[in-house]
């Protein structure tokens, strides 16, 4: 028997790891998606009265209005494939699960996720349903990573919406979220501090997420949710920026690359930044604290209650702009109908969708929305990981050890989540819920469209799934349009860490990471190594082959190829490996009425305002001009102008005035814009603009 073994063990081995893989392969090639939550009002909760004066008593589409048969799928999508879009994790880890469901607002018993609380950052409130069984606000999940549950985000969280007209909310799946992100963390951080800080608030809480089961001890409660402010806090210092984002928009690439530049940092650029704010000492005594070169979340957490109560205001300032970028261009959350169809994605096409681009798109995502990082040194991979982490450009680190990029991604279900989103359709406007579209005005319009405006966004049949998204992209230079967002896109510089050395195509060819190199190029590097690690969550063999699997159907099931950029962009070249990403993108403008506020930065409150000039300061003042402030966070719509109305005090002041906020350009109706053959059309007057937004509602 001992001879048999040793003759066939190898033979053995090789036909059950054979058998395992075709078994993986086999079952997430075909592992049928779970549509079963299947409210019909897709979880929505009514609300009477709002501070924001958009209180509904109705959802649009549900059963309550008489073309349901055909509106519970206006957008490709039944009530159960939005809960499941809302309701699906892709491996985010915010903060502790059972922390969130106990925690409590400043001064008052009410929990932070309230129905009232939740609406003030405008989340929009869930009811408890199959897949939400805690009703949790839409676009927040439970995520279970190393046999621990936390709290994260979904897509949704930034890409839904509702729009309220005559107290009736209209859901539209894809579109651009109203939250304020930064001020729900700002405060949630707050929130847990006052919680530390306040003896009766404490005990209550420690005794409730306790009696949950999944800590032992309030000490062990306190030790975490310390452990939890820190993070958070650390978090908001490091994304703070001088101009205010409000509502319906955020600097998600800005925050994006801080986290990524976190994460890389090395024990040598720590020892070198500490040294310039602390004696040479401290900063010695403290470095030798660290037995890894890679300074883990955790670790960075240390670090910084060490130096606190050693460095003044102006040092700690010092320190992280030493580090980090300011996140300070904020734009609309951009609208996700078509993404899968487009050849390149975000407001200045910085992510190729050819291939496995999906993949890595949304894992750069989930790293900012806070994926567990589990980053690692590994002195002798196996052959197989060896081989892969040579696909994500590395080689042995200088101190001869390669880097594990272990994270709580979850790739499986961000496929699922791409796949499911190719059948999403941009919203047909809803003549149950709003005015009927006056179509002989429509009808004027359309000839204005095709003259002033489909050479940049072109025309595309929103249901035909064989349709794709070719962007136009115009410079800067050309369309006049803020410029911030994009040359943060290019200019942003950080540290390379544990990157340094790694080999990284940036389009023209490889570049060697230096020591300081655009973050552009670190975060392709870090999502490339990251899509390329199995899932630590999984056994061996499965976590193995389920990669396998998910490699080769993201790529097989992804019919977009890598094709050149169209339109007046520059082109990229050895030299300027990021030229290209000086532009704006012009998308085909189906359900464009569902989207505002317009422009990429969010700077123009309705479509017919997008229409006006831009007043400049030799302009008369009489005349219509885009409004230099308005008030955004209300969902009531404008069904005429098409855009939310906004009131005096109510939501966050928008002022064009401060930086990244400008709204000029983009004034074709204006006359003011030159059309990409240089042609500059005449000012389109009242009527005209009347026409052509009727038409846009057409779309």
């Amino acid at each position: 028997m001992e001879s048999f073994i040793k003759k066939y063990s190898v033979k053995i081995i090789l036909s059950l790891l054979f058998l395992s893989a075709i078994f993986s392969i086999f079952s997430v090639y075909y592992t049928s998606v779970p549509f079963d939550d299947k409210d019909e009002y897709r979880g929505a909760v009514l609300i009477e009265k709002t501070s924001f004066g958009d209180g509904f008593d109705k959802i649009y589409p549900s059963p309550d209005f008489d073309d349901w048969e055909t509106a519970q799928t206006w957008q490709g999508w039944t009530p159960e494939q939005s809960m499941w879009y809302y309701n699906t994790t892709q491996g985010s880890d915010l903060l502790p699960y059972d922390f969130f469901l106990e925690l409590e607002t400043i001064g008052s018993n009410e929990l932070f996720r309230s129905v009232k609380n939740v609406d003030k950052y405008r989340y929009i409130a869930q009811k408890k349903t199959q897949s939400n069984p805690d009703g949790l606000p839409l676009g927040l999940v439970k995520d279970e990573y190393k046999g621990k549950e936390y709290l994260g985000f979904t897509c949704s969280a930034c890409h839904a919406s509702q729009i309220v007209y005559n107290r009736v909310a209209i859901r539209v799946d894809g579109a651009p979220a109203m939250s304020d992100m930064d001020t729900f963390m700002v405060d949630m951080q707050a929130a847990i501090s006052h919680t530390i800080i306040t003896p009766e608030k404490l005990a209550s809480f420690t005794k409730r997420v306790v009696a949950r089961g999944d800590f032992d001890s309030a000490e062990e409660v306190k030790t975490k949710l310390e452990d939890t402010a820190t993070n958070l806090y650390l978090y908001n210092k490091i994304n703070e920026s001088d101009t205010k984002y409000g509502y319906a928009r955020l600097d998600a690439f800005g925050r994006i690359f801080n986290r990524v530049l976190q994460h890389i940092l090395n024990k040598d650029e720590i020892h070198t930044l500490l040294k310039e704010v602390l004696s040479h000492d401290e900063a010695d005594k403290i470095i030798a604290s660290f037995d890894s070169d890679i300074i883990s979340n955790q670790q960075f957490d240390h670090l910084f209650k060490r130096i606190q109560p050693l460095l003044t205001k102006e040092q700690k300032i010092q320190l992280r702009d030493a580090i980090f970028n300011p996140p300070d261009a904020p734009v609309s959350y951009p609208f996700l109908w078509d993404t899968p169809q487009h050849g390149y994605v975000q407001w200045n096409g910085i992510a190729d969708n050819g291939g496995v681009g999906p993949l890595g798109r949304n894992t750069g995502e989930v790293l900012g929305v806070f994926g567990t990082l589990d980053w690692k040194e590994e002195s002798d991979p196996s052959f197989i990981k060896r081989f892969l982490l040579s696909l994500g450009g590395q080689s042995k680190q200088q101190n001869g050890k390669y880097v594990s990029f272990e994270s709580s991604v979850d790739v499986t279900n961000l496929r699922l989540i791409e796949d499911q989103l190719k059948s999403l359709h941009s919203p047909l406007w809803p003549e149950a819920v709003l005015p009927k579209i006056d179509q002989v005005l429509a009808k004027t319009g359309e000839p204005i469209f095709k003259d002033y405006c489909a050479s940049c966004h072109l025309p595309i049949d929103r249901a035909d799934p064989m349709r794709r998204v070719v962007g136009q992209f115009e410079k800067l230079s050309d369309i006049g349009t803020d410029e911030k967002m994009a040359m943060n896109s290019v200019t942003a510089q950080g540290s390379s860490g544990i990157l340094k050395g790694n080999y990284v195509d940036v389009g023209p060819g490889l570049v060697y990471v230096q020591k300081k190199m655009p973050v552009a190029t670190l975060l392709t590097s870090a999502v490339k190594n990251v899509v390329l690690t199995p899932d630590p969550d999984k056994r061996f063999f499965q976590g193995w082959f389920v990669w396998v699997s998910n490699m080769l159907k993201s790529k097989n099931e992804n019919s977009v190829k890598s094709t050149l950029k169209q339109g007046s962009h520059e082109l990229k070249t050895r030299i300027a490996p990021y030229a290209d990403l000086l532009a704006y993108k012009g998308r085909p403008l189906n359900g464009i009425w569902a989207t505002a506020p317009f422009l990429h930065n969010g700077s123009v409150p309705t479509l017919y305002d997008l229409l006006l000039p831009k007043k400049r300061f030799d302009d008369p003042e009489v005349g219509e001009y885009r409004p230099d402030e308005f008030w955004n966070g209300s969902r009531q719509f404008d069904p005429v102008k098409v855009g939310f109305i906004n009131k005096a005090g109510q939501g966050s002041l928008y002022e064009t005035h401060l930086s990244a906020n400008g709204n000029e350009g983009h004034e074709y109706a204006a006359g003011r814009t030159a059309q990409r053959d240089g042609t500059l059309l005449p000012a389109l007057d009242k009527a005209q603009r009347m026409a052509l937004v009727e038409y846009l509602k057409t779309l």
